[in-house]
């Protein structure tokens, strides 16, 4: 017998994931209409765990599915059939406000091309998960000042986005990620609009996150970006093709 494409057995099994399992994703499927009795299957019965404190890079070329699997990791899209807990809890059946608080409460995203509001401050930039999540003034101004500190930017936190270099502009989205204190940090592609030297100082940064006790996963097509990460997934074809201990895997 199944419910939505997972036996009720393996769902049973996954409503009592171990208690380090921050992502557990079964059977994960996400298709797309494109017309009279035409379908694309982005994905195809992805299932994938992943604990509080690694470090997942998920590689894949154009049209793989990594963009798909990145959206349904983040709450940004629901699937079409299979079942997926965030922290314990089953997210693929919320509805798009309920998705929202999730996404506030729970993921920190860092994206390609940063995302700031132009006309803000660095600091203003950083306390808008706060505002929308409705923190208090005063608390939030001091956590979004911690924040910007943390990935070295308390002299910078007063500078608009166009005042301050790419590498700068990226710090300020990865504080912006932190500032709500997220379950999982969400990269896409996060040097992809940096210079070599920029991308590394990133990269050293998220090792830094990682340090510290915070789970990152890294969605990236350049393999010299996936080795900094711990363990690596290739998808292709809307499937998971392999999952492997990335190069740093025990450091």
């Amino acid at each position: 017998m199944s419910l939505n494409g997972i036996g009720i057995e393996e769902r049973v099994e996954a409503e009592v994931t171990p208690a380090d399992e921050v992502i557990r994703i079964v059977n994960l499927w996400r298709t797309y209409d494109m017309g009279v009795e035409q379908q694309v299957h982005a994905l195809r019965g992805v299932s994938l765990s992943i604990r509080h404190n690694e470090y997942v890079a998920i590689m894949g070329p154009s049209g793989s599915g990594k963009t798909t699997l990145m959206n349904l990791i983040g709450c940004l899209d629901t699937p079409t059939q299979g079942h997926y807990w965030l922290n314990g809890q089953l997210v693929s059946d919320l509805d798009d406000d309920q998705l929202a608080r999730i996404r506030n409460r729970e993921i920190g995203f860092v994206f390609q091309t940063f995302n700031l509001l132009a006309r803000a401050t660095a600091l203003h930039n950083v306390e808008l998960p706060l505002i929308y999540n409705g923190t208090p003034a005063a608390e939030r101004t001091e956590r979004a000042k911690q924040a910007l500190a943390n990935v070295g930017l308390a002299s910078r936190m007063d500078h608009k986005p166009n005042e301050l270099s790419g590498g700068q502009r990226q710090r300020v989205a990865i504080a912006r990620a932190l500032v709500n204190r997220p379950s999982i940090i969400l990269a896409d592609e996060p040097t992809g609009n940096l210079d070599s030297k920029t991308g590394l100082e990133i990269m050293a940064l998220f090792d830094q996150l990682h340090d510290n006790g915070n789970t990152i996963v890294l969605v990236t097509h350049e393999a010299d970006i996936a080795e900094f990460a711990h363990r690596v997934v290739h998808i292709r074809d809307g499937q998971i093709f392999s999952d492997t201990p990335g190069k740093r895997a025990g450091k």
